[in-house]
């Protein structure tokens, strides 16, 4: 197991101004555009949230759950929308309906061959204490599904938990996620040499720090590499230290270090990490020291070891659109972003104030750093 002998990582000091809250300091890359997926009215959904996108076969696909008023509500399904050049979405369109005793979360995609799957979670009401199982769909051209059949571990068995939203592939093919198991929510990565991403699935050896009400205390996680090829996972701190928590594995994701905090502000709320096409480190979040989930932030470290840059995506306080239904945990904020490389551009969906679902997309070039200044 990878057991690090310094931080994880550094921070560059004073690269986020806790006294600008509106925007910590930062500035735009250049060439940013925002676009709107979609976007309440009286006659439709009222709370949206968890926004994941991909691409296939010429559109840009993305999916969140939506209910009429509040959070994790019975109500709840998993919409879509697609569109042929990111401006023009479609009406949202069912990907799993709600649950007749639960409901459905959005779980993420992949691609295999010709192939798009979707994840979905189901959260069955009657399961104490609070938890989930991870299904998929599949289709060839993203309009058409087949039945949901759930996620399948190494052994042949459902995997006993809830599937985290941005799995990615190694070098060598190994695809990394992260899941929640049962009982309750207990973090865990996971990792398969099955290139479907459907099936093979294995409980990576892992520890985590605390467990309270049934829930670990890291959870969320989302991963980059190091340059010399370490994995980073990093957690949510449900422990509210509004620091970010990070685990390590050097054999592509068999074992991982018990997690640690980091020196990354973060709001405490889901976040996402990952690399560009140079290798590039990055981490998409909200880095301040309160519960506050703006303005969005995107942290850029050269090899994964020193972050020292960071780009505005979206501004917060006296900038953010306002809140326009009530509902349960229902706040303003861009919550729980979730990112792509697509065509030159990185993407980062996310919604706002828990009902628009809206996406930024920044041109690589925008974001590239000459030199690491550590």
């Amino acid at each position: 197991m990878h057991k690090p002998k310094e931080l994880a990582f550094t921070v560059k000091e004073d690269l986020f101004d806790s006294l600008k809250v509106a925007d910590l300091g930062l500035n735009y890359p250049k060439e940013i555009e925002t676009f709107t997926v979609f976007k309440p009215s009286d006659s439709s959904d009222h709370f949206s949230n968890g926004a994941v996108m991909t691409a296939f076969k010429g559109y840009l696909y993305c999916q969140w759950q939506s209910s009429q008023t509040g959070e994790d509500s019975e109500d709840t399904w998993v919409a879509y929308s697609r569109s042929l050049d990111g401006k023009t979405w479609t009406e949202p369109m069912v990907l799993q309906e709600s649950q007749d005793e639960g409901y459905s979360t959005s779980g993420g995609w992949w691609k295999h061959g010709d192939t798009l799957i979707a994840y979905f979670n189901y959260w069955p009401s009657k399961l104490t204490p609070e938890g989930g199982y991870a299904y998929y769909k599949t289709s060839l051209d993203g309009i058409h599904w087949s039945e949901g059949e759930p996620v399948l571990m190494s052994d042949g068995e459902p995997i006993q938990g809830i599937f985290e939203q941005d799995p990615f592939a190694l070098e060598n093919g190994r695809i990394i996620n992260a899941a929640h198991f049962q009982p309750g929510l207990n973090a865990s990565p996971i990792y398969t040499d099955d290139a479907s991403g459907v099936g093979g699935w294995k409980r990576s050896e892992f520890t985590n720090n605390a467990i309270k009400n049934d829930v670990s205390r890291e959870i969320e996680p989302s991963a980059f590499v190091q340059e010399d090829g370490t994995l980073v996972m990093m957690f949510r701190d449900q422990f509210s230290s509004f620091y970010s928590m990070a685990s390590f594995s050097d054999d592509s994701g068999e074992t991982w270090s018990q997690p640690e905090l980091t020196i990354m502000p973060d709001s405490r709320s889901k976040q996402s990490a990952g690399n560009l096409p140079n290798g590039t480190a990055y981490l998409v979040n909200n880095p301040v020291r309160s519960k506050v989930r703006m303005p969005l932030v995107i942290t850029l470290s050269k090899n994964g070891k020193h972050f020292d840059t960071a780009f505005l995506l979206r501004k917060g306080e006296g900038v953010i659109q306002p809140l326009r239904y009530q509902g349960k945990y229902k706040r303003l904020g861009y919550h729980y972003p979730k990112s792509m490389v697509h065509e030159g551009f990185l993407y980062v969906s996310y919604s706002v104030n828990k009902e628009e679902v809206e996406f930024t997309r920044v041109p690589i070039g925008s974001l590239e750093m000459i030199e690491s200044r550590n």
